[in-house]
């Protein structure tokens, strides 16, 4: 039997495996896929998620980003370069996952992938876990089996509170011409953006909407952006997914269990950012379930309470900022994308320098104070 089960090899569940067995836990991680497994994700890493480990991401790290181009409309742009200490990483997240995953076993965490959980039960102090390959026990569990994933539900979290929005990208392999510059485009679709972000090996190209709304054509939207690039994105693969976006605290543990990563919707509603949110739940999941390991017995209760105050408190300015900027995204971006100093905001807040409550309520004001109806729409 293990201390505890895992369920999901993404970054929430490759950095709790990595941490609970570096602390001497022993852990089991289930994968349905293979790895490495492709993931359909842009792949913009915050650098900050470093102070969390004590080995080097250099190996799994495609390149650096260390400018930000916006447009509006595929026009109308405006360059500026990050003055963080460290720039963004670029990650392709079949590598980066991996990576992770195999540092956690480097401390002894046991990975069975190409395993399907097929159902879950409590059984008097210990979780049995039902998969493809047979059945497993383990006294803990981690759920991080992402926006999809059915252990939210097995858990009994069926009424959540999360936004659901959605994303479309490819990677389109080319030759980058600045691999030093991560794009965003504003003007094209409503309740969201495009992104381009770099890769040694070609680009990154995704459209994501994060409030709902009328239905968009989000391939053909993002098949005209691509042209920018000299990218066909009707001739590369594309994935479509879902995201789930923070909607408020919630519950986040149950019976000896835990939610983590985008199965407890971490994601922030202002930029759809899911990495970094993901690797700081896990990190908090492996300490919680640590502690309840050694006696603790509100230490899943703690973890809800800690992901709310750490994280969920600046994800709601988040929410109020996203609900203003996406309603009357020109004003935004006249009035805040084109100012300088905006960058700068957000490159801090994605090093973790800066916080959301730092900055959007002065944000919010100026946006709301400058909207007329019918502008910037």
């Amino acid at each position: 039997m293990f201390d505890c089960i895992i369920v999901g090899a993404g970054p929430a569940g490759g950095t709790a495996a990595y941490h609970l067995a570096k602390r001497g836990r022993s852990v089991l991680v289930l994968e349905k896929e293979s790895l490495p497994r492709y993931k359909p994700c842009g792949g913009g890493v915050s650098p900050a998620v470093a102070q969390w480990f004590d080995f080097d991401f250099s190996p799994a790290i495609s390149l650096k980003v260390n400018t930000i181009r916006y447009t509006w409309k595929m026009g109308d742009p405006v360059e500026a370069e990050l003055k963080t200490p460290e720039p963004i990483w670029m990650v392709h997240r079949n590598v980066f996952d991996h990576f992770l995953i195999q540092q956690a076993q480097k401390q002894g965490a046991e990975l069975r992938d190409g395993t399907e959980v097929t159902g879950i039960q409590f059984n008097s102090d210990r979780w049995q876990v039902n998969t493809n390959h047979g059945p497993v026990e383990g006294r803990y569990l981690i759920a991080a089996d992402g926006a999809k994933g059915p252990m939210a539900k097995w858990l009994g979290f069926k009424e959540r509170k999360r936004r659901m929005g959605g994303a479309l990208e490819a990677e389109a392999p080319a030759e980058v011409t600045n691999g030093h510059t991560a794009h965003f485009e504003f003007g094209m679709v409503k309740n969201g953006y495009i992104w381009n972000f770099p890769k040694a090996d070609g680009y990154s190209i995704g459209i994501g909407t994060f409030r709902g709304g009328e239905p968009q054509n989000l391939r053909e939207i993002v098949t005209e952006y691509s042209t920018l690039f000299n990218v066909n994105f009707k001739t590369t693969k594309q994935y479509g997914h879902p995201l789930c976006l923070w909607d408020g605290n919630q519950k986040l543990h149950t019976q000896n269990a835990l939610l983590a990563g985008e199965a407890a919707c971490v994601v922030d509603p202002m930029t759809a950012e899911g990495i970094r949110p993901s690797m700081f739940s896990g990190l908090k999941a492996s300490e919680a379930i640590d502690r309840a390991l050694a006696g603790d017995t509100n230490a899943l209760a703690n973890y809800t309470e800690l992901i709310s105050e750490q994280w969920g408190s600046d994800m709601l300015w988040a929410q109020r900022l996203a609900g203003v900027f996406y309603r009357i995204p020109g004003v935004g971006y006249k009035l805040g994308v084109k100012r300088p100093a905006a960058t700068q905001r957000f490159g801090q807040i994605l090093c973790g320098e800066l916080r959301y409550s730092d900055v959007a309520g002065s944000a919010i004001k100026k946006l709301s104070g400058s909207f007329i109806p019918g502008r910037g729409n």
